[in-house]
């Protein structure tokens, strides 16, 4: 039996805000939340310690009061299944969505360690690109992703999702002067790589060792010649056929791991 009461409105001022913060990005970085939705999702965030409140359908509600404890120590608000779907940013709702905390990294804690290694994003677009790259990023043992302002919004219910949890885990920084931040790292020792059309082939043994950062660039234009002016080595990765250039979050991948796989090599 049910024995909460539920959310039938839309009109709900906790309903609004969570379409709020589904939204907009302004609105995220005013209260310092952001929504995750799915059930793997939420059991990490409360796993972790950075759920704020839970919300579910009235259907998921009932199917979790067969699991003893479920509820323990979890702020929720049972809602109804027709105003859940509305809300909710996926074609195929799982029942449930949360408000999470949004995490704080600073630039120094990506940028001291020894052998830091960076993924340096300007302008990409794509949310789902970026969050393939995200999580990408963390398979690939990133120590942070340094975006420019141009990027998707980090935080955005399609690139959150796209991360499938790594959002929690992979530190990243928003530049506000994204080609000064470039002059920083070289000040701070870091070699910069920037996957480049006009590039040299990228995959010469030992060249990722140290602190580096890779520079990925636009989806569709690439890097700006100005961020390529700051970087020490133009890269491409070889195409066979007559393939110019792969999705970004490819090339991301494939030069992620190149990387890793010497600086692994380099530990053994």
């Amino acid at each position: 039996m049910n024995t909460r009461p539920v959310i039938t409105s839309l009109n709900n001022s906790q309903i609004k805000n969570l379409a709020l913060l589904q939204r907009k990005a302004k609105a995220r970085k005013e209260q310092g939340l952001f929504v995750v939705e799915g059930i793997k999702m939420i059991e990490e965030a409360r796993n972790m310690g950075i759920l704020v409140k839970t919300y579910m359908s009235e259907s998921f509600y009932k199917e979790r009061l067969k699991t003893p404890g479920y509820f323990n120590g979890l702020d929720y608000e049972v809602v109804s299944d027709a105003v859940l779907k509305q809300v909710t940013d996926t074609v195929t709702p799982q029942g449930i969505l949360g408000t999470v905390e949004t995490p704080k990294y600073s630039l120094e804690q990506m940028t001291d360690k020894e052998d830091s290694f960076l993924l340096l994003l300007e302008d990409i677009r794509d949310p789902g690109n970026l969050g393939t790259i995200i999580r990408t990023a963390e398979g690939a043992g990133i120590t942070g992703i340094i975006l420019n302002r141009s990027c998707a919004d980090i935080l955005q219910p399609k690139v959150v999702r796209s991360t499938m949890g790594s959002i929690f885990r992979v530190p990243y920084y928003e530049a506000e002067d994204f080609i000064s931040l470039l002059d920083r790292l070289k000040d701070k020792g870091f070699t910069l790589f920037a996957a480049h059309l006009s590039g040299e082939l990228y995959d010469t043994e030992g060249s990722f060792l140290g602190k580096i950062g890779i520079l990925i660039g636009n989806e569709a234009n690439g890097l700006s010649d100005e961020a390529s002016k700051k970087a020490g080595k133009l890269i491409k990765i070889p195409m066979a056929g007559k393939v110019e250039s792969l999705n970004a979050a490819i090339a991301a991948a494939i030069l992620m791991y190149e990387a890793s796989r010497q600086r692994r090599k380099r530990i053994d």
